[in-house]
């Protein structure tokens, strides 16, 4: 059986997921991990591998995961692919009928909108091409475009004096907040309001209300079409619409030179220009054009539709917050991903913060902490009973505040880096928490730096004053013991790209832009 998934249900699929992400109902998070990444594979930096997709792979991105930043609504947007106008490019045009039978011109796209047909300017507007000068003469290829567009009229028009033969329709204007979230190398925003926003409105009622059809095209410009030099007004375009009239122009050769649309009338999915009830002569050879239809409802109508809007960006800002450092320095990360729906640490609710902490972390006290230091990515270990030993690595260690922070996976219990089984793993199977209160025969101490600490038992808050300067810790702790904001192996986890590994700096801020292609 044959059949297809198509461009419209990709761009309803679009629609819906950031409509979902938009939501008050749910919490979407980008999410920053695998600090390790050359455990994992040595040239991971120059050859990150392709991510892996099971349930049992999804329980190691958590377990590597270092931090989530909350999805706003402001931070998702469908998309469209980048097309930056330049002068002397020949572009593609809007047509309804591009297929694999039919591919578009210049580009031989099999789907229109793999085609060039829209273009952004230098100021950030968006255009769609109605007529590129496609005729017989150049192959239907059109030709370059020399006039950048400018203009915000709300009727299609010519860009500029040169000649070119381009007919352009401004859409909308990037907005600055837009730029900055999802302008990107190879994608740019359509609005998320398109149907609703007032900013958007002139541009979407002119597409009912100026009438339908705007552009015929010339496949053969005909002979010996009566006297020469004439012009046919009221040349009725008859098929399911109504009220689309054209002009043509008969050249000095008793030829067709150009056609265009007087009435652009309405209801029309297909069309042919009626030449007898226009009085056209049709002469010894009759020409033959192609009346374009614009997308339902018209030229700028719906934009998701009209531009191919199915891939959808996501924007997060990974900025260091001194009052609530919940994203770590000092260590790299080398995964981001998506996470629909994670829950709240010790909770069933969904998580709500604009932030979290996917880690663990320890308050640690005693003589030189201040100078001690940790390195990224060794072990740390606390006897936390008789031949019991609980087992992490370290992420990053502020000697100020003498928090550590750590995470814990399967490597410390009887798997290697390549999900193998270890048959004799140095600290046995189970993987045991860090604790406040060990059992007989366990320590508080901290074993793993460059000098012993203790966990401070005797500290419970989210901040802390040291020479009467209030330092906040970013996660809530207990005993000198704080848990993950997030609750591990929570919400779905729907998007995951390895990456070369980014070192982390409390001066920084890294922007993620993840694009999902339905």
């Amino acid at each position: 059986m044959a059949a297809i998934i198509t461009d419209q249900l990709r761009i309803l699929n679009a629609k819906n997921f950031v409509s979902g992400v938009q939501s008050t109902t749910n919490s979407y998070y980008t999410f920053i991990g695998l600090p390790n990444s050359s455990s994992y594979q040595s040239d991971w930096d120059t050859n990150p591998p392709s991510p892996k997709d099971s349930l049992d792979q999804n329980n190691d991105y958590w377990d590597t995961m270092l931090a989530l930043k909350k999805i706003n609504p402001s931070d998702i947007s469908q998309v469209v692919r980048k097309i930056t106008w330049q002068s002397g490019s020949t572009y593609g045009m809007w047509r309804n009928d591009i297929t694999r039978d039919n591919p578009a011109l210049p580009s031989s796209s099999l789907d229109i909108y793999d085609s060039n047909f829209y273009v952004m300017n230098s100021d950030y507007k968006v255009y769609i091409c109605l007529y590129n000068n496609a005729n017989p003469e150049n192959n239907f290829n059109g030709g370059p475009s020399l006039d950048e567009p400018t203009f915000t009229d709300l009727e299609p028009r010519e860009a500029g004096s040169s000649g070119d033969g381009y007919i352009w329709k401004y859409l909308y204007t990037i907005r600055p907040s837009q730029a900055i979230r999802f302008d990107s190398t190879n994608y740019i925003p359509v609005p998320s309001d398109w149907d609703t926003s007032t900013d958007n409105a002139a541009v979407r009622n002119n597409a009912s209300n100026s009438g339908q059809l705007k552009t015929i095209t010339i496949r053969n410009r005909g002979v010996g079409l009566g006297s020469p030099n004439l012009t046919y007004t009221g040349v009725p375009i008859k098929g399911d619409g109504s009220g689309a009239t054209a002009t043509i122009v008969i050249n000095n050769d008793s030829k067709v030179d150009s056609i265009t649309i007087s009435k652009g009338g309405s209801g029309y999915t297909y069309g042919t220009v009626d030449l007898k009830s226009g009085n056209v002569p049709t002469g010894t050879t009759s020409p033959v054009f192609d009346v374009i239809i614009p997308p339902p409802g018209g030229h700028g109508h719906d934009i998701y539709r009209e531009l191919g809007a199915y891939n959808v960006l996501a924007y997060s800002r990974f900025e260091n917050d001194t009052d609530n450092p919940d994203f770590i320095t000092g260590n790299q990360f080398a995964r981001v991903g998506l996470i629909e729906n994670p829950e709240a640490h010790n909770s069933s609710s969904i998580l709500t913060s604009d932030k979290a902490s996917a880690v663990y972390a320890l308050r640690l006290t005693g003589a030189g902490y201040s100078s001690i230091s940790y390195t990224p990515d060794t072990l740390i270990t606390q006897t936390v009973g008789l031949g019991s030993t609980a087992v992490g690595r370290v992420v990053s260690y502020d000697a100020v505040t003498g928090v550590l922070k750590y995470w814990q996976d399967r490597t410390n219990s009887g798997f290697t880096f390549g999900g193998q089984k270890n048959s004799n793993p140095t600290y046995g199977f189970e993987s045991l928490k860090f604790t406040d209160s060990p059992s007989s025969g366990g320590s508080l101490v901290i074993v793993g730096g460059s000098g012993n600490l203790a966990i401070d038992n005797t500290f419970t808050g989210i901040s802390t004053v040291i020479n009467n300067r209030t330092y906040y810790l970013g996660q809530n702790f207990v005993r000198g013991v704080a848990q993950p904001e997030s609750k591990k192996h929570s919400g779905n986890i729907i998007y995951v790209d390895n990456r070369p590994s980014v070192t982390r700096s409390s001066s920084q801020k890294e922007d993620v832009k993840i694009i999902l292609q339905f």
